[in-house]
This record gives structure tokens, C-alpha cells and sequence, in this order.
């Protein structure tokens, strides 16, 4: 999640330069074609070329909006966790009659948050982390699960026993909420919680697995494949098309023009058709670095960041004063 105002216009050019590179020689082609070839029948009237890009604006707002609503669900997701893990360590302080069962159970909890960020971090073939320009903007942030391992995180919160089960299975964060269901009915078989608070104990843990499965949704059911293709093709099409449109527009300024560009105004078509398409071409590598909110990009949902005031504030419950340090942003991007 980026902290700042805005993104400075220049790491957005430089973020965007491989599209900037990729038009300009799109918008060439068709110039040296018809320019310095003479082919002048390689033209296309302007107003079918303004309506494709009527229409690929539709589309490239459709994929904008909807993948703006999967990264709202999944930080109402993350809200809701943050309160039930508060609401967590406030009952399991109020009724949990023994003090190393409660830290244990808070222990525990945070050990469930470590093992849903770090599976929410995992590369799906769908995301679009591996593509150079996102590749190369990950190093002017942190990602830290990207840093140390699940087995370093969860080694700090569960013991031998517990961590060598968690490890073996494939769905961690689950197995960390059955063992914490398992320990309430220990509790509950020696006294150490009351029937009522087992039972409300229980809820708790219900609304932890929903927001686990709802995380778990966005995660591992993409944008829909066929919306997102048809866009790319839309978005080209239009970018392709364009420098064709404009090639009659700018030869017939040749008229009214004296001087050196006399007869070159043609040659505008390459900037201008470049500076339209990369308006179309940004918004759709925008959307496609938002419809996935936990795959560690600088727009993503900063769930390490509150995982760890979580962390924070449960052990502030228990009496601890020796907390873990909050993480820092980077370049005023935090995860």
C-alpha cells in the first residue's frame, strides 16, 4: 500500500516504459509506410478508429472497476480479521482461567495470521508479479515473506510438536485453527474455561475460518480469464489501429504549414498516437496490478503490516511489554 500523496509522474513513466517503447515503434510503422514509401492508401478513416476506442474504453472501465472491488473486498476482509482478532484476545483474556493457556492461545493466533499471509503471498500462475516492470519495482520496496521463510515465522510461536504437524499439511492456516479448537475442548474438559465462554470461544473461530475462506477467494480465483483477454485485444487493436486513423488528419496540416515542417507533419502521428494509446494502455496495466490484492505488489493490501499490529495489541492484552517493532515503509510503500 502506497502511504503517500500520489506516485511521482516519473516513477509512473518509468513503471509504463516498456508500453512508451513498444508504441512509438507501433506509431512508426505506419508513418515510414506511408511517408517515406508512398504507400497512401494505408489509411483508415479517424471515426471508425474513434469507435473502437469508445468501446475499448467501456471495456478498460469495466476491468478497473471490478478489479478495484477485489482489492476493497479483500481490505473489508482483512478489517474484519483485525476485529475479531482483537475481540479474540479480549475473551480469551476474560475467560481463560489460566495465564500460559491464554498466552498460548494468543501465541497461536498470531501463528494463524503468519501462515494465512504467507499462503496469501504465494505466486498463482494468473498474477502479473513476474512481469519485468513489476519485477523490477518490487526492489524499491519490502516484501517480507519474500525475506524469511513460514518455518523461521511459525518456530516463534508454536512448539516442537505443534509446528512439525502444521508443517506437513498443506493448509497450515487450518490446522492452526483445529488446534486451537482442540485446546478449547482441553480447557473445557479441565475446568479451565467455563461451558458459556467455550461455546462463544467457538463463534470466534467460525468467523476467523469465513474470513479465511473469503481471503482464500480472491486468492485463488482470478479475474475471469475471458474479460481480461478481450480487453488486451481490445486495448491493442485500438493502439495498432490508431497511427492508421491519424495518418490523413496530420498530412492534411501539411497545407496550412510553411517552413521546415513543410510536408513532415506525418511524421506527428508517432508521438501523438503514443501519447493516446499509453492513456489506454496504463489504465489496463493498472487493472491488472490491482485485481490481485495479496500478491505482494505496491498497491496490495498491507496485510503483513497488520498482521503484526495484531501481533502488537494481543500481546499488549497479556501484559508483554518487550513488543515487536512495527514495520517501517519503504519508499512510502508498506506491505
Amino acid at each position: 500500500m502506497h502511504l503517500g500523496k500520489t506516485y511521482r509522474v516519473s516513477e509512473f513513466i518509468v513503471w509504463t516504459r516498456r508500453q512508451i517503447y513498444l508504441l512509438l515503434g507501433v506509431g512508426a510503422i505506419p508513418v515510414i509506410l506511408y511517408q517515406v514509401l508512398g504507400l497512401r492508401w494505408l489509411t483508415i478513416p479517424l471515426t471508425v478508429v474513434g469507435l473502437l476506442g469508445t468501446a475499448t474504453s467501456f471495456i478498460v472501465g469495466f476491468k478497473n472497476v471490478q478489479t478495484y472491488n477485489r482489492t476493497a473486498d479483500a481490505q473489508q476482509i482483512w478489517t474484519s480479521i483485525l476485529n475479531s482478532s482483537r475481540f479474540w484476545g479480549i475473551c480469551i483474556q476474560g475467560f481463560v482461567l489460566r495465564p500460559d493457556d491464554a498466552r498460548q492461545m494468543m501465541e497461536r493466533h498470531i501463528a494463524w495470521l503468519t501462515c494465512l499471509r504467507y499462503e496469501l503471498r504465494k505466486p498463482m500462475p494468473w498474477e502479473s508479479m513476474e512481469k519485468a516492470s513489476n519485477a523490477e519495482y518490487t526492489h524499491s520496496y519490502r516484501i517480507p515473506e519474500r525475506e524469511t521463510s513460514v518455518d523461521e515465522e511459525l518456530c516463534k510461536y508454536l512448539n516442537e510438536a505443534e509446528l512439525r504437524q502444521i508443517l506437513k499439511v498443506s493448509n497450515q492456516a487450518t490446522q492452526v485453527l483445529w488446534l486451537q479448537s482442540r485446546a478449547l475442548k482441553r480447557m473445557l474438559d479441565n475446568d479451565g474455561i467455563s461451558l458459556t465462554s467455550y461455546i462463544e470461544l467457538n463463534k470466534i473461530l467460525k468467523d476467523l475460518i469465513e474470513q479465511q475462506g473469503r481471503a482464500e477467494r480472491i486468492k485463488n480465483f482470478p479475474y475471469p480469464r475471458q474479460y481480461a483477454i478481450i480487453n488486451t485485444i481490445f486495448v491493442w487493436a485500438f493502439c495498432v489501429l490508431l497511427p492508421f486513423g491519424l495518418l490523413k488528419e496530420f498530412d492534411l496540416l501539411n497545407q496550412g504549414i510553411t517552413g521546415f515542417m513543410q510536408g513532415s507533419m506525418v511524421w506527428l502521428v508517432i508521438p501523438f498516437s503514443a501519447t493516446i494509446s499509453w492513456m489506454y494502455t496504463s489504465l489496463e496495466q493498472v487493472g491488472e496490478s490491482t485485481e490481485n490484492p495479496f500478491e505482494g505488489s505496491a498497491n496490495d493490501v498491507p496485510i503483513t503490516h497488520m498482521a503484526r499490529t495484531i501481533e502488537r495489541e494481543l500481546r499488549e492484552i497479556i501484559g508483554e511489554s518487550d513488543l515487536p517493532a512495527i514495520y517501517q515503509p519503504v519508499n512510502q510503500i508498506i506491505l
